[in-house]
């Protein structure tokens, strides 16, 4: 069976943004690596979801791959590419293996000189000197924590293995430059420029805002009760959080300098911990007896003010 970013997503061709969107997010956390730990098969289908949601949560992306399938992603979903290759696929081009010097193509060059494009496809180009090769580009996707904490990827790029690192500090929209290590440059001209866009997946239990990190913290009532010293995972290892007595759900615990570190230097955001008092499941003899003692603790009615 052919592979389908639609199958990935178990939606339809017809199915709105809204279901792509809720069906990633349920994909995502049944095979999000940090809640998979050593799973290769929970990793690879991460990735594949992820990848099929890139495309179809982008309106342009989305029409292309619906017109031109999988060789819309080898076209780098870019619309003068796909013209052109209209045009080849109209005079009987049996696809992309057939287009010179496009076979296999996965990255997006950027500044296409489409006359040359099309010289190059239908035996037309001219003869000239060096020139400098295009720029490529592609989207990288990265775990919250890689963004954090950095990271390193070992791509293919016009046949070769190039290693690129990904600094601290990266968001969404960040672009990582590998000078020289883009498209080779025609009859001996300098290589262009390889240009990563990165795309930070979203984590299953932290939120980001800017620098900053939130985090639920589950507390007992007990705990709420007379306050405590609470450890913590951070992405840095860890962290110790000192709860007041009679915190309430709500209440926000920081930990400086534990968020996102600046990427060009300057202070690292904070980690805030969300305090949510957990209530005990279950209604035995004795959570019920407790659970009347504590009304008494209340000076009036909880939801006095309440109104619309």
């Amino acid at each position: 069976m052919v592979d389908d970013y639609y199958q990935r997503l178990g939606v339809s061709r017809q199915a709105s943004d809204d279901e792509v969107k809720k069906a990633y997010r349920q994909a995502a956390k049944k095979f999000h690596p940090d809640l998979n730990p050593g799973n290769k098969s929970a990793e690879e289908k991460f990735k594949q979801v992820t990848a099929a949601f890139e495309v179809l949560s982008d309106p342009k992306k989305r029409k292309l791959y619906d017109e031109l399938g999988p060789e819309a992603e080898k076209l780098g979903f870019d619309e003068k590419k796909a013209q052109a290759y209209r045009q080849w696929k109209s005079a009987g081009s049996p696809g992309m293996g057939g287009m010179p010097g496009m076979g296999g193509f996965d990255f997006d060059a950027q500044g296409v000189d489409l006359e040359d494009l099309l010289g190059q496809m239908f035996g037309q180009q001219r003869a000239r000197g060096p020139r400098r090769g295009s720029d490529l580009q592609a989207t990288v996707q990265v775990s919250l924590k890689e963004a954090i904490t950095g990271t390193e990827r070992n791509l293919e790029v016009d046949g070769r293995r190039v290693t690129v690192k990904i600094p601290a500090g990266v968001d969404t929209g960040t672009q990582v430059r590998a000078a020289g290590q883009g498209q080779k440059g025609p009859r001996g001209g300098a290589s262009g420029d390889l240009l990563l866009e990165i795309e930070v997946l979203p984590h299953p239990l932290v939120r980001r805002e800017g620098a900053d990190l939130y985090l639920d913290l589950p507390v007992t009532v007990r705990e709420a009760l007379e306050g405590a010293q609470i450890r913590v995972p951070t992405f840095g290892g860890g962290g110790t959080v000192t709860l007041k007595p009679g915190s309430q759900s709500g209440t926000k615990l920081r930990l400086r300098g534990q968020g996102v570190p600046a990427l060009r230097g300057g202070a690292a955001g904070d980690l805030y911990l969300v305090v949510q008092v957990k209530v005990p499941e279950g209604a035995s003899e004795a959570l019920r007896a407790a659970a009347k003692a504590l009304d008494s603790g209340y000076a009036g009615d909880v939801r006095s003010g309440l109104t619309l």
